[in-house]
């Protein structure tokens, strides 16, 4: 079996410069095995699978129905591949029922807009609710203190901002603080967060002045990816947690500085407090895989 395959990268408007999707077309007739042995195969922290909507394109409905897999297992949300396999679908000759893309996936349905910039577009995908929010608990936040290789007081605040990846976040001094981390690996990935089998720890510090206005981090062990490059899943659960409070409405998260990237995301939180997180897409890569 052969099936349309596109590599799109995300967060960057240039080809290397931010975090790839490995998008597989048509995919409806493939088992989870194959799904899974290609996700590990392709070794990036995100596969997709585009397939049939259970609700096809009636109002309400989804143009589309996604599998995220990661190199470890599936995951029912993220948010790189979420814009990456939008822009492929439409690449691809996909036509939206009504005014924005409505993806289908794990936690629902997920809706995308296309904003216009400069002579194009940039995606962006309204943030899924929090499955989990608020507080982490102080023991917890030791764990994570000490994986990060940090002291407890280097901590300025921290909070669960789970979308579906498991995320809990902390807040450091400054972006440099966060750039400087040198976690262990090993460490996080044998903590209990509460979340079995899953540890997605997100660091956030600020820029001092201009965009970008934070440098953020995502350290993910237990899904077989040390750190993702740029991760809208996180990012999104930042904004929700700070933009409007500790950042401004409108901003703009750096991230994969420390891995030789330049991924860029886009957050808005609107005055009803919906966020909003979009970026750069570009196919670097289209062809055929064969199953």
């Amino acid at each position: 079996m052969s099936l349309p395959f596109r590599q799109v990268n995300v967060f960057s408007p240039t080809p290397t410069g931010g975090n790839p999707v490995a998008v597989v077309h048509d995919a409806d007739g493939l088992t989870d095995d194959q799904m899974a042995a290609f996700a590990r195969w392709t070794n990036l922290s995100e596969t997709t699978f585009l397939l049939a909507p259970t609700d096809a394109g009636r109002d309400g409905g989804a143009d589309y129905r996604v599998r995220i897999w990661t190199p470890g297992g599936e995951l029912p949300f993220a948010g790189h591949p979420t814009l990456g396999t939008a822009h492929a679908w439409l690449e691809a000759g996909g036509v939206p029922a009504g005014q924005g893309v409505v993806q289908e996936c794990g936690v629902g349905l997920v809706r995308l807009r296309r904003d216009a910039v400069g002579d194009g577009h940039r995606l962006a995908f309204a943030a899924p609710p929090l499955i989990r929010s608020g507080a982490v608990d102080d023991a917890d936040v030791a764990q994570i203190a000490r994986s990060l290789r940090i002291d407890v007081s280097d901590v300025v605040r921290s909070a669960w901002v789970d979308n579906g990846p498991g995320w809990v976040a902390v807040q450091l001094q400054d972006a440099d603080a966060v750039l400087a981390l040198e976690p262990d690996l090993a460490v996080m990935e044998g903590l209990k967060l509460g979340v079995v089998g899953e540890n997605a720890i997100g660091v956030v510090g600020e820029y001092a002045t201009g965009e970008p206005a934070v440098e953020v981090r995502a350290f993910v062990p237990g899904i077989g990816v040390g750190e993702d490059p740029v991760t809208g899943s996180l990012n999104a659960g930042l904004g929700q947690w700070l933009a409007g409070d500790v950042l401004p409405s409108s901003y703009i998260a750096a991230q994969g500085t420390a891995l030789g990237r330049e991924g860029r995301v886009h957050v808005d939180k609107l005055p009803d407090g919906e966020v909003w997180v979009g970026g750069d897409t570009f196919t670097t890569i289209v062809g055929q895989v064969g199953f």
